[in-house]
């Protein structure tokens, strides 16, 4: 259960959700959405000409996930998690959910594969220095975000290219988690 409040706090950078959402429905304390406002809510995260064609998936309460839509394009789409206090719906190609899945593992993310994720419908706050983070604290640097694309898996030079701060401009691209091998490129979209 601890790495699945991980993966919720994370994927509002990512961040990951990566990177998965956690169905918190299953407590009983308000009824579940339905398969259609799943993927609804999971296609948000993406241009319709991406989202269209993505697998869509789900996690449930006992952290395994289900597909509820098999894709076409090499790209998975996970809905919103209701736990957290705002939008935070991803999409991202093959490579992004093997780093995601190496991210919520504790293990070294894949090289030289460069991946790339949709949060068009914005992300929960999140630690920006703080990979694993699952709540503010006076040195985790929690920032808030709004719609925006991600890199991951790029060469570390090509992250010395943009801003690298605790406290960044986050209408402007940079880097969350710098330094960590969790580190990608945030960039906002509107």
């Amino acid at each position: 259960m601890h790495a699945l409040k991980i993966i919720v706090t994370g994927f509002v950078m990512l961040s990951a959700t990566f990177v998965l959402t956690t169905n918190v429905f299953a407590a009983g304390s308000k009824k579940p959405p339905t398969d259609k406002q799943l993927i609804a809510s999971a296609m948000s995260a993406a241009p319709a000409k991406v989202s269209k064609g993505a697998t869509i998936v789900a996690m449930e309460a006992d952290g395994k996930m289900r597909t509820l839509r098999e894709g076409t394009n090499g790209f998975t789409c996970m809905p919103d998690n209701p736990a957290t206090p705002g939008p935070d719906p991803m999409c991202m190609d093959k490579n992004a959910m093997e780093w995601a899945h190496a991210w919520i593992g504790h293990k070294p993310p894949p090289t030289g594969k460069i991946g790339f994720m949709y949060m068009l419908s914005g992300g929960t706050d999140a630690s920006n220095t703080d990979p694993y983070a699952t709540k503010p604290t006076a040195s985790n640097h929690w920032i808030k975000t709004g719609p925006h694309v991600m890199v991951v898996g790029a060469d570390p030079s090509f992250y010395d290219q943009y801003p690298k701060s605790a406290d960044p401009d986050t209408k402007v691209p940079y880097v969350m988690w710098a330094g960590t091998p969790y580190q990608h490129l945030m960039a906002p979209v509107k």
